[in-house]
């Protein structure tokens, strides 16, 4: 019997004790006959409560087809994955699909699947290409590029090797893909004066495009998710990740150098033509370049002094890109100024940031079934626990597998399976793990033109410039290049932290 029958039951036992009436008994009798219901009620919704209970930790145990939930999420994402391969349907949609499927089967509930989204990441993302989309109107990466191919007088050989450094660091502070949309166009129109192939320029943009990305936190996709998830800082990636990536890109540099130094020759001609570009006649802007340089000088410094105050580089680069369209905008008329505000979101590559999305709901479901812990374990196990043996592992299953899958979605499955693995070891003695996932999927992104999103970026440029680059005529130079990288990186990683 519980407190309130309790109470009831003494209460009517007192008031039978003092009436002196039947009415009173009756009324009693009555009193105690409806708590007894109560109570018989009380248990039966009590039981369909921990009924339903039972029902929603089984839905969860084994989603709604009564499907193991391991299995059911490794079956959705390997059905993802292998669909997105094939590049038959949009990656955006296919991600949201998944997620949509992961959340009807019951794996996730809506509530988990938001907790699962990196919002830190998105915003980062999505300020940063707002920046890099006014910032282009100014013109400075033609000027820039234009520039350094009349410093070394037009020579082929010289004009590719200062591609390549202007790619790498553009992609060091910008990401990728961008850096070669900018590049890319001036690379093609001065091969067309100069009457040489593209493919040895385009080819080098590539791989110094996802070389200079792995030096920074915002470089490259894959380092922004790490760098989100792990909490390392952009000061963090500017210290562990750029000395060897200035290393990997001078050795990638002479690569190329001593195959093609005696293979590209252009005419007097066609090198004078070159020559004659007028690289101030770039600059469209040049108030509007200055206000650009001044906010991303603040970005940048908002990244390195933001960590210890708690601001994440999602909310400096959102913050960055509203107050340089406020500079740029701030002043021209109303319907103007809400024109140019809706060309810059719509320059935002939203398709990226929905493919993000589904992706880490897909990821946070599988995370969720338990079969990223399992498979945590067993990698424990087979390096015996070992960070070494785990770093270099990482490092090379991670460069092999980034070359034939993409490596954001790559990535965004490996951090929940590495953060099991690392248990209660500390962030400072796991942080070579970290970076040896950095490497990995950022340098073998290079080993094949389906690795990484610039190299498919760069090859759409060369089709439509009527020189196309094959999967195989790529791959031939591409994997054996990213081969030695990662020898270099493994060097890199044994020498510094073991």
């Amino acid at each position: 019997m519980n407190t309130n029958e309790l109470a009831v039951t003494v209460n009517c036992n007192t008031y039978t004790g003092v009436a002196t009436t039947d009415s009173a008994a009756s009324a009693c009798a009555a009193a105690e006959q409806a708590c007894n219901l109560a109570a018989s009620k009380a248990a039966e919704c009590g039981s369909a409560g921990q009924a339903v209970a039972q029902v929603v930790e089984e839905v969860a145990k084994t989603g709604i087809f009564g499907i193991n939930a391991m299995w059911l999420s490794a079956i959705i994402l390997i059905v993802v994955y292998m669909i997105l391969i094939t590049e038959k349907i949009n990656r955006a949609v296919l991600a949201l699909i998944g997620a949509s499927l992961m959340i009807f089967c019951g794996l996730l509930n809506q509530e988990q699947a938001l907790h699962h989204v990196d919002f830190n990441t998105l915003w980062l993302l999505i300020g940063m290409m707002m920046l890099v989309s006014i910032t282009s109107k100014t013109g400075v990466f033609q000027y820039v590029a234009i520039k350094s191919a009349k410093v070394v007088k037009a020579s082929p050989i010289g004009i590719m090797m200062m591609l390549m450094l202007i790619t790498a660091v553009f992609s060091a502070f910008l990401d990728n893909v961008t850096t070669v949309l900018l590049v890319t166009p001036v690379t093609l129109l001065i091969t067309e004066q100069l009457k040489i192939k593209a493919f040895p320029f385009l080819f080098g943009t590539i791989l110094a495009s996802n070389i200079g990305g792995t030096a920074t936190l915002i470089g490259d996709p894959p380092n922004i998710i790490i760098g989100s998830r792990t909490h390392l800082t952009f000061g963090d990636f500017l210290i562990h990740m750029s000395p060897v990536a200035i290393v990997i890109l001078i050795a990638t540099c002479a690569i190329l150098w001593l195959f093609w130094r005696k293979g590209l020759n252009a005419t007097a001609e066609a090198r004078a033509k070159v020559m004659k570009f007028n690289e101030k006649e770039a600059i469209h802007d040049a108030v509007l370049l200055k206000k650009c340089a001044i906010v991303f000088g603040l970005v940048l410094i908002g990244f390195m002094a933001g960590h210890p105050l708690g601001i994440e580089p999602g909310t400096v680069a959102l913050a960055g890109a509203a107050l340089l369209m406020l500079l740029a905008y701030g002043k021209l008329p109303g319907e103007k100024q809400t024109e140019s505000v809706h060309h810059t979101f719509g320059e935002v590559e939203w398709i990226t940031i929905f493919f993000f999305m589904g992706l880490f709901i897909i990821v946070g479901a599988v995370e969720s079934s338990g079969l990223l812990k399992v498979l945590g374990e067993k990698l424990i196990a087979a390096t015996d626990g070992s960070i070494e043996k785990m770093a270099f592992a990482v490092l090379w299953v991670s460069a092999i597998l980034s070359s034939f899958l993409d490596n954001i979605p790559f990535v965004a499955t490996m951090i929940p399976l590495l953060e099991t693995a690392q248990g209660t070891t500390t962030i400072e003695q796991f942080e070579p793990v970290w970076w040896a996932l950095s490497l990995g999927a950022c340098l073998g992104g290079n080993g094949t033109l389906v690795g990484a999103s610039a190299n498919l970026t760069v090859a759409a440029f060369a089709e439509k410039a009527k020189q196309p680059i094959s999967f195989v005529q790529y791959t031939k130079y591409a994997f054996p290049i990213m081969l030695i990288t990662i020898a270099i990186a493994h060097g890199y990683l044994m020498l510094r932290y073991f």
